[in-house]
């Protein structure tokens, strides 16, 4: 299959492209500079230019660029900077894909669980109506630039990502490092919600979504069952075999982080029911299992 990715070389995106060349699958990647490979295609988000010749061919388009959430601290550019970066880069590719005389037959579009804001202890699955603030504005946003592409009669899926156990990058990125030197500790009380996933279950399940004729709509990439803070920061010390006495009070972690502590700090008990509907089968549907593949 002949599939084009954007946001190549990020965590996800950079994992997914490894995985679908293994298994034989021919990948063009969509870059915003001019290409400097064979495998590579222009695309300008801000000035809403795709270059639909190059992705001729293509059967499915997995869609990931996105500024980083937790990259920078979060001042009035860089919040417009993520919202653009998702706005319009969907805009963008789902008028182009439905402008194509024979588009995909795809559509994976990035999303997030902050889709649905704070939910406490409330388990919280794709029935379930966005929330309020920052990230549910911007994911609402982000999922409606996308209509052009289901317009056209492309089957359009959004995975809506939880935090992804990955050793070299998003949360536990940071999280790592910390904990194998004994600092580690869980943040503020530790009660809130964690939605989970490992890398490895991450690309299956996109994959899944891309291979998948039956799932449109919302779907949410978590494990089974999200789990508190207080347990991940258990687990993490032992799987490393680490202490984990510290603890980040909730008004350093404010004074630190400032807006974005609040995301931190909120909790997402959200659970994959389409996903688990749909027939998929995780690797690592645990905590412990996730944190030792990473």
């Amino acid at each position: 299959m002949r599939i084009a990715i954007t946001g190549s070389t990020g965590l996800i995106g950079k994992e997914l492209v490894r995985s679908l060349r293994a298994d034989g699958h021919d990948v063009v990647r969509l870059v915003r500079r001019a290409p400097a490979a064979a495998d590579e295609v222009r695309w300008d988000p801000k000035a809403q230019r795709v270059d639909t010749a190059g992705l001729a061919g293509c059967e499915a388009v997995v869609h990931l660029a996105g500024a980083g959430v937790g990259d920078h601290r979060w001042t009035a550019a860089y919040k417009q900077e993520i919202r653009d970066s998702r706005v319009l880069g969907t805009r963008a590719l789902a008028s182009a894909l439905a402008s194509m005389d024979a588009p995909p037959r795809v559509l994976v579009s990035g999303s997030a669980i902050g889709y649905y804001g704070d939910t406490g202890d409330r388990r919280t699955d794709e029935t379930s109506p966005a929330g309020s603030g920052f990230l549910p504005e911007v994911c609402v946003a982000w999922e409606n630039a996308a209509k052009p592409a289901e317009e056209a009669g492309i089957r359009t899926v959004f995975a809506r990502t939880g935090l992804v156990v990955a050793r070299s990058g998003g949360a536990w990125g940071r999280l790592f490092p910390l904990f194998k030197l004994g600092l580690g500790g869980r943040l503020g009380d530790g009660s809130q919600y964690w939605s989970f996933i490992s890398l490895h279950d991450h690309i299956r399940a996109l994959r899944h979504l891309v291979d998948s004729a039956e799932l449109t709509g919302p779907v949410n990439l978590t494990a089974p069952e999200p789990v508190t803070n207080r347990e991940v920061t258990a687990v993490m010390g032992r799987v490393l075999h680490r202490p984990t006495l510290f603890t980040v009070p909730e008004p350093v972690l404010r004074v630190a982080l400032g807006e974005f502590a609040g995301d931190v700090l909120g909790s997402q008990r959200v659970i994959p029911r389409r996903l688990l509907d749909s027939g998929f089968a995780y690797d690592h549907p645990r905590i412990a299992e996730a944190v030792r593949a990473a």
